[in-house]
């Protein structure tokens, strides 16, 4: 099979997995086929998306969400932090019936922060949003992404896992410049909840 039809079998594949989790083809897919070649991105992802999942289980939507737009904003990849916060806004839209106090937009824009102002302005956030309980997560997960602390138990050992998945997919994000596209996670399959969500924000615009 010649490199290009590899490719874009690779790329196929990769852009299937993502409507099958998202309900649409990440922009993602072909940068991280294009920078790690298309066996490496094929055997990486298939590996990669198993153990996600298992995250996402176990911690659960709203804070899986919130964890990896975190690992997004410290390793400055607007990309991931936008899918990733647009995400945990829906989950915490369809869970409260409210919106988070700042916008996805806004929130992924916080990539130039500083670790401590990055942290200030995350808690602040969830103090905000009767998420009191999160701050505890957010804490260890920028402490964990700073390579200050090692995992002590099973969800810090998960955490770390998505330090180290986000280290590839922001950087092959960064270096591909790409612009965000939609939400990283099932919930982006919802449309109707994605429509309610989007009048409530313009009502506020």
């Amino acid at each position: 099979m010649a490199a290009g039809e590899l490719d874009r079998l690779a790329t196929g594949l990769l852009e299937g997995l993502g409507k099958e989790f998202w309900g649409f083809a990440p922009h993602l897919a072909a940068a991280t086929v294009e920078q790690l070649g298309p066996a490496r991105a094929m055997s990486w992802s298939l590996s990669s998306v198993h153990r996600y999942d298992r995250t996402l289980r176990a911690l659960g939507p709203l804070r899986t969400q919130l964890v990896c737009t975190t690992i997004s904003l410290y390793n400055r990849c607007q990309y991931n932090a936008y899918g990733h916060a647009y995400a945990a806004e829906l989950i915490y839209f369809r869970k409260r019936g409210r919106l988070l106090p700042v916008d996805p937009t806004t929130l992924s824009g916080w990539i130039d922060l500083s670790p401590g102002e990055l942290r200030d302005r995350l808690c602040d956030l969830l103090q905000h949003a009767d998420l009191h309980v999160e701050v505890i997560w957010i804490d260890r997960t920028l402490a964990l992404a700073a390579g200050e602390q090692e995992p002590v138990d099973q969800d810090e050992a998960r955490i770390a896992h998505l330090v180290r998945l986000f280290s590839v997919l922001d950087a092959v994000a960064v270096l591909g410049k790409l612009e965000p596209d939609e939400a990283h996670d099932p919930i982006n399959k919802d449309t109707a909840l994605k429509a309610k969500h989007a009048a409530l924000r313009g009502s506020l615009a």
